[in-house]
């Protein structure tokens, strides 16, 4: 088997060296005088820095306030004690004559059949 070089892939070790910009000179004697400046000599190896563990902090639990309200009391109130303010409402019904029944389709969906509709539709209504 051969091994072929394939179009536009490197091969190992033909990388180009980094060409350095015109005046990196002067910036680089710039950067050295402002560290003299401020009292760092720049031939200095750069310390290593210790290690510190991370600790996590201690957690604390949070307890909320809340007021306190007692429960219910059996002793009677004042509408107990003066009758109710409003009276009972009457139960609804129907008193017309359009309506024959009510229809069951699907899923106990209720329906009201009139006097004019074809009670046969809602029994086929499922199946058609």
């Amino acid at each position: 088997m051969t091994m072929h070089l394939i179009k536009g892939v490197r091969v190992i070790g033909s990388k180009k060296k980094a060409k350095r910009k015109p005046g990196w000179r002067e910036a680089e004697a710039e950067y050295e005088a402002f560290l003299r400046k401020h009292g760092i000599d720049p031939n200095q190896k750069p310390k290593k820095r210790e290690f510190v563990p991370y600790e996590k902090p201690k957690s604390t639990v949070f307890v909320r306030e809340t007021p306190y309200y007692p429960s219910f009391s059996s002793a009677p109130t004042k509408t107990e004690l003066l009758g109710n303010d409003t009276p009972k409402q009457e139960p609804m019904q129907y008193s017309g004559d359009y309506i024959v029944g009510i229809a069951t389709m699907h899923k106990s969906n209720m329906v009201p059949v009139g006097r004019e509709d074809n009670p046969k539709d809602y029994s086929t209504m499922r199946r058609n």
